[in-house]
């Protein structure tokens, strides 16, 4: 079936830089358009960052805008999550995501398919 996995979560300091990967395999990576969500204890799970299909639109969450990057590689069926000046704040687990649809890229609802998370810590 189809598989995503999220890779990259850690512990890290405040202002560290760290780098999430995600691998999706059993489906047409090229189909889909990727998002990036995130969901903190005791929170809702809200969107962080999303890529079109070929990469050229890239779309991002408020609370992330300036220090995250999203990127993909249709070649290597994967999609990255590159997140800089990391804050307390950011602590969450990170899930991947994919949508096949033409849906609203930010909506939990537009996706089809989900990874299991990486946990990223920022300890202050």
């Amino acid at each position: 079936q189809v598989q995503l996995v999220e890779s990259g979560g850690e512990l890290v300091q405040v202002g560290d830089s760290l780098r999430l990967s995600c691998a999706v395999s059993r489906f047409t990576f090229s189909n889909y358009r990727m998002g990036w969500f995130r969901q903190a204890p005791g929170k809702e799970r809200e969107f962080v960052s999303g890529v079109d299909w070929s990469g050229a639109y890239k779309y991002y969450g408020d609370s992330v805008k300036g220090r995250f990057t999203i990127s993909r590689d249709n070649a290597k069926n994967s999609v990255a999550l590159q997140m800089n000046s990391l804050k307390p704040e950011d602590t969450a687990v990170y899930y991947c995501a994919a949508t096949r649809g033409y849906g609203h890229i930010k909506r939990m609802s537009s996706y089809n398919y989900w990874g299991q998370g990486t946990q990223v810590t920022v300890s202050s």
